[in-house]
């Protein structure tokens, strides 16, 4: 793997690889729908919520999907462990973001976000298709452990030792609306970190240097332990790859908000 990111060109230009669709909003409409509308050609649909999730409850809305179980998914899906995986959605990176940090957990070596996703693909006058692709059964074996994660213990400790990026839009952090979540608010000591700031207004990422400046201008640097959180582990899954590409690393508190607000006794800050 050459780094997290690939452009268009460099995605047409490979002859074997598994191309995964992650489209997804929440709230809907279903990425699906999306999907059938017109994709990539050769790649096939990724199901944030079945495949890159596990039940919600009080794990949060987006927990860690059981290891079997995504092992199960991603063979269906045609990941296989020799075989370079490419992710895209069309929302700035974050559902692919997910998908991108899950198979690189659950020890794929060779995973990269399409950077600019769909709409970077249309832009270079590359060919959409409404094909679904039925893909052959892969061999991928998951092995859990292999990106850093936090419980929220280890999430309210890293808020005081280390920092610990509230990935969320400013105003959720600082409490002025929760529009999913029964709690509004922020884990003490965390500090406002908008994903939409990591990417430019044609959705591709920032190049490394200005990641790492922003980084740096929160407080992250390499000897300092970081962290990230959002409402339920898929948009801190962006923080954790814009770190990457800045040449950071990062924990991932995948529970994130939704987790942490089912237990009352857990202190939440606003402001």
């Amino acid at each position: 793997m050459t780094g997290p990111l690939i452009t268009p060109s460099e995605l047409a230009a490979l002859d074997d690889v598994t191309l995964l669709d992650v489209r997804w909003r929440l709230g809907g409409p279903p990425g699906l729908e999306l999907y059938r509308q017109g994709h990539l050609p050769g790649a096939v649909f990724c199901d944030l919520e079945g495949a890159l999730a596990g039940p919600p409850g009080e794990g949060g809305r987006h927990p860690l999907p059981a290891t079997d179980a995504f092992e199960r998914a991603m063979r269906r899906l045609g990941v296989s462990d020799a075989r370079p995986v490419v992710v895209y959605d069309d929302t700035g990176s974050t559902a692919a973001a997910r998908a991108w940090w899950t198979l690189r957990y659950f020890g794929h070596q060779d995973v990269r976000v399409l950077d600019g996703g769909l709409r970077a693909w249309e832009a270079a006058g590359l060919p959409i298709v409404q094909e679904e692709s039925v893909p052959a059964p892969g061999d991928f074996t998951a092995r859990p452990g292999a990106m850093p994660v936090l419980d929220a213990e280890a999430a309210a400790d890293l808020a005081s030792s280390g920092v610990l990026l509230d990935a969320r839009a400013g105003e959720r952090y600082r409490g002025e609306v929760e529009p999913v979540d029964p709690v509004a608010g922020h884990i003490p000591g965390a500090v406002s970190a908008p994903t939409t700031e990591n990417i430019t207004p044609d959705g591709t990422f920032l190049p490394p240097e200005e990641l790492r400046k922003r980084f740096a201008d929160l407080g992250v640097r390499e000897d300092v332990p970081a962290g990230a959180y959002c409402g339920s582990g898929v948009t801190a899954a962006h923080q954790v790859l814009a770190l990457e590409v800045a040449g950071l690393q990062a924990a991932l508190y995948v529970g994130s908000w939704s987790e942490w607000v089912t237990d009352s006794s857990r202190p939440v800050a606003t402001g």
